[in-house]
């Protein structure tokens, strides 16, 4: 996913370090670099880690929860009560790391975070070498880590502070939507996010009733309000976008707002179905996201998501050329960097950028024969299929197993929790 878009048929990538240092040619690869450590892998295909660019990682540990509901019955009526029982210090750090485990084991090296305790979501992610933007959610009432929203900035500011500079975190400020802030938290979350430069992340115009409720109560759209309020005045990484009218596009491309599409997710909730065409026509960028486990999606599978988002727009748009297994592919790597922020960083394979790269097998029936690549990723290979995970130079995946994570620990403690929300909510 490089400016040329390069495939190389017997290629090879040169790390030293946390950086990539050589791509190209396997034979030229071995003339130019000695290596210390070698990996061969002749039946697989070597691309760019996967970016998550919208998720809930610790609410894995109430998937399922709660499902085939309206988005605001399932918020108001189960995961909020459920939060509020059971929500804490280690529950976000257990839940983080069961999401860090199904991540990385389907190909996903880096993801975009909003939730509680963000903290440890850090220390989760670090522990799993992973990385990630992580947005500490702030909300106008009461929530599991702060008891208002002077409290939630606060502490927003203590996070962005402790992991300024790091290698593998980006810490962000989250103000979780227009219809959960009062508008001087919205302005001030902007002013953190500035002053640390760092992106803001927010959920945008996901619902017809979010939509519609805005338009009636404030006389404009989400993102019109948004602009007025001076929140999309810097990097943004809006989640979802589905209610976006003609104005709002041309907005949200003045500003370089990136968007989070989340298909199954908008399905699953029966939100809608985001312009995803329109907004690439426009030249807006376009990630991919999971969205969160406990009713929205269910899993942390970027794979099927790329899969999704392709046929998503071809049956809503009556036309199968459109958002073609390229495009997707750019839109979980490439596209989701610039999402994220990190474009220089990640997301293609070049010289000079963090080595952040999966291996997909394809010694399995169901990837042979292939023909082309791009569409042998969206349209036929798994999540099951990652061989090998790298993120900055480390391998954290080998074989289809964590090097980094205990398993059947991780797997236990979810187990425990589950018991746990259980016994919270008779």
């Amino acid at each position: 996913m490089d400016a040329q878009h390069r495939l190389i048929d017997d290629g090879a990538v040169a790390v030293r370090g946390e950086r990539i240092v050589g791509v190209g040619k396997r034979a030229n690869i071995d003339k130019q670099f000695q290596a210390a450590h070698r990996l061969d892998r002749p039946e697989a295909l070597l691309m760019p880690g996967l970016i998550n660019t919208h998720t809930h990682a610790a609410m894995s540990l109430l998937r399922g929860i709660a499902d085939d509901l309206h988005l605001q019955d399932w918020l108001e009526k189960y995961i909020f009560p459920a939060e509020a029982k059971n929500v804490t210090p280690d529950f976000v750090l257990w839940g983080t790391r069961l999401a860090c485990l199904e991540m990385m084991l389907s190909g996903t090296t880096t993801f975009v975070d909003m939730y509680y305790f963000e903290d440890r979501v850090a220390q989760a992610t670090k522990e799993a070498g992973m990385r990630g933007v992580l947005g500490e959610t702030i909300l106008k009432f009461k929530s599991p880590d702060s008891a208002t929203p002077a409290d939630a900035l606060a502490l927003t500011e203590r996070f962005l502070r402790e992991y300024r500079g790091d290698s593998l975190i980006v810490a962000a400020p989250a103000p979780h939507a227009i219809y959960t802030n009062d508008d001087a938290t919205l302005r001030n979350a902007r002013k953190l996010a500035d002053k640390y430069g760092v992106p803001l992340v927010i959920h945008l115009s996901e619902t017809k009733r979010e939509n519609d409720d805005s338009i009636q109560t404030r006389g404009m759209t989400p993102t019109r309000l948004l602009d007025i309020l001076g929140v999309l005045n810097g990097p943004t990484i809006a989640a979802h976008g589905v209610w976006l009218d003609d104005r709002d596009m041309q907005i949200l491309k003045a500003h370089g707002t990136g968007i989070a599409h989340c298909p199954s997710s908008n399905m699953k909730l029966a939100s809608g179905v985001a312009p995803v065409v329109k907004l690439l026509n426009l030249g807006i960028t376009v990630g991919v996201g999971t969205d969160g486990p406990a009713g929205s999606n269910n899993d942390f599978d970027l794979m099927e998501e790329m899969n999704l988002a392709a046929d998503l727009q071809k049956v809503s748009t009556g036309d199968p050329t459109v958002l073609n297994a390229e495009q997707a592919v750019a839109m979980a790597t490439i596209a989701g960097a610039r999402v994220a922020g990190l474009e220089k960083e990640i997301g293609s394979l070049e010289s000079g950028k963090r080595a952040d790269l999966i291996a997909l097998r394809l010694d399995r029936p169901h990837a042979v024969p292939l023909y082309n690549v791009y569409s042998q990723i969206v349209y036929a290979l798994k999540g099951s299929d990652v061989q090998d995970v790298v993120v900055n130079g480390r391998a954290i995946v080998r074989d289809g197993r964590s090097l980094t994570l205990d398993q059947t620990l991780v797997l236990s403690k979810a187990k425990e929790y589950a018991a746990k929300v259980v016994a919270s909510l008779k």
